[in-house]
């Protein structure tokens, strides 16, 4: 039995999404295996637990009184939340209070402050397991512009785009636009770089919806892609699990949108009220494409995954034009409804999938304890006893 904790929330426009996410995880997962803790990040960044935080009505109207506000904090190689109690310092007199001792962890986060690396940082240097991608591929994963240039650099397909920061939109917003008309041409889908769930992403077929959409993405992000838009569209996404060598790919699923991408609103919200997350975005499974087509598609996402030296379970996106050629979009490493519904169709219950993906954590953890991190070194001792070392005489 694993004591393991789910955490969601945190500071991110995709705040909501992940606790629709992160509740379909810890209710689906195996009781007879697990003693589950929810471990929720606040809008403003604090941490809570408790067992209100199971009820998805809960949210609606978030009450801290009936929860517990916790820190973490890693010992012995597991995740310690701890509950300071009221009118008691973090030093010196009363301690503070244990509240869960964790094995392992499932972040289930989507976005910024939280699938981006920063909490995989923290559990990181805790070194304890947990679930999704590690710092790097969790970091790549997030930045749409580094992870373009990287499946760039690794000779994937992509569709051309231009990218830019927001000072130089500033100082040179028809140069900009100058440059994105001259070497792609309309339309174009302008995204922010760094969020998910299609927020802050427009299409323009014109100059002024250009740097409308310009606009917008600058409003989310500091940086901005812009892309030549595929029309008509047809997205494919696999979702890949594994970590190393031991990995497999899930079936393929083509989202059915009526507008010129895939929205937010129709990702969440068009059905069921967003009730099911991702999982009731309306799709057809499997792709309706060629198998040359499908193939194409399922080995460039395992490659993908290992260029992003990827774990757990991963979707990635694809983009095919009218002539069937395939150009790899983003990797979602930590995919609404963790990707689920890709796995039934193959017979892998919702249970089964995050063992394994459990499994994956435990097995990068077990290479990450089996690296060196000590070197033995005279350094310390020369400067003690006077020398100057490599660098000269420490200074201040």
């Amino acid at each position: 039995m694993y004591n393991i904790g789910v955490i969601y929330g945190s500071r991110t426009c995709e705040h909501d999404v992940s606790i629709i996410s992160a509740l379909q995880a810890a209710q689906a997962l195996n009781k007879q295996k697990y003693t589950v803790t929810y471990i929720y990040i606040g809008r403003e960044g604090n941490w809570y637990t408790g067992e209100a935080l199971a009820d998805i009505k809960f949210y609606e109207r978030f009450d801290p009184a009936k929860v517990t506000r916790v820190i973490p904090a890693g010992e012995n190689d597991k995740l310690v939340l701890y509950h300071l109690p009221e009118k008691k310092k973090l030093f010196g007199g009363a301690g503070a209070e244990r509240v869960a001792t964790l094995d392992v962890v499932m972040p289930v986060l989507h976005g910024l402050n939280g699938e981006d690396g920063t909490l995989q940082g923290m559990l990181e240097l805790f070194n304890v397991p947990y679930t999704s991608a590690g710092v790097m591929g969790s970091a790549v994963g997030m930045d749409k512009i580094t992870m373009k240039l990287l499946f760039k650099g690794c000779g994937f397909p992509v569709v051309e785009g231009v990218w830019f920061d927001r000072g130089r939109w500033s100082r040179e917003r028809d140069g900009v636009m100058d440059e994105c008309e001259d070497r792609l041409g309309f339309p174009l889908i302008v995204k922010p770089a760094n969020l998910g769930s299609s927020i802050g992403i427009n299409v323009a077929h014109d100059r002024q919806q250009l740097e409308d959409a310009i606009e917008t993405a600058v409003a989310y992000d500091h940086r901005v892609l812009v892309e030549k838009a595929i029309t008509p569209l047809r997205e494919v996404n696999c979702a890949v699990l594994g970590y190393g060598d031991d990995v497999e790919t899930s079936e393929l699923e083509m989202p059915v949108t009526q507008e010129e991408f895939l929205t937010f609103e129709g990702k969440y919200t068009r059905n069921a009220k967003g009730a099911g997350g991702m999982a009731s975005q309306v799709r057809v499974i499997p792709a309706p494409i060629s198998e040359k087509a499908a193939q194409t598609v399922r080995d460039l996402a395992v490659r993908a995954f290992h260029a992003m030296d990827l774990k757990g379970v991963v979707r990635i996106d694809f983009i095919l034009d009218e002539n069937e050629n395939v150009f790899i979009n983003e990797a979602n490493t930590i995919p609404g409804s963790l990707a689920f519904y890709l796995w039934e169709p193959k017979g892998i219950s919702f249970a089964a999938l995050l063992d394994g993906m459990v499994e994956c954590a435990f097995s990068a953890w077990a290479d990450r304890k089996a690296s060196v991190f000590s070197h033995d070194s005279t350094l310390l001792a020369n400067i003690v006893h006077g020398s100057k070392g490599a660098k000269g005489k420490l200074s201040r």
